[in-house]
């Protein structure tokens, strides 16, 4: 069974030109939208609303830094810090270029940092080469599904 992709978007904008770009890298597997870190820890520990969510971690999450309720930095910090969660890629997919926030985010250990571009065209590209590289590029740890492109198997 394919992992899913978790999702942790505020802006509608963005999280539509997301799933268009995803859709555009051809992914099989399933988007599972969080729209604020709450919603996204709820997901991850399988609580609240996701409770009866099939178990497993996404294969990778799709992190944005500032969000409602709990910001993308202290996401990543339970995650790293919370031994079933720690090995799961996370990128910080993020509007800000702001030095604190790159620092941070990588003395988090998160796994790359991709500021958004403004153009459309870029911006679909940008994530389009992210779904690609989580899918055929990136090794995943043993005993954890990789992700799979359409007709690719």
């Amino acid at each position: 069974m394919l992992k899913p992709i978790l999702l942790v978007e505020d802006n509608p904008k963005d999280l539509e030109l997301t799933l268009v770009a995803l859709t555009k890298s051809q992914l099989a597997n399933e988007v599972v939208i969080a729209r604020d870190g709450a919603e996204a820890l709820d997901y991850l520990h399988s609580r609240g609303d996701h409770a009866n969510r099939v178990a497993g971690n996404p294969a990778v999450i799709l992190l944005d830094l500032k969000l409602p309720k709990v910001d993308g930095i202290e996401v990543l910090q339970q995650v790293r810090t919370t031994a079933a969660l720690k090995s799961i890629p996370v990128v910080m997919l993020t509007s800000s270029r702001e030095e604190p926030d790159l620092l941070r985010s990588y003395e988090l250990g998160v796994n790359a940092y991709v500021v958004k571009p403004v153009a459309f065209r870029d911006f679909v590209e940008a994530i389009s080469d992210l779904g690609i590289f989580w899918a055929v590029l990136n090794e995943p740890p043993p005993g954890s599904a990789r992700v799979v492109r359409k007709g690719l198997g």
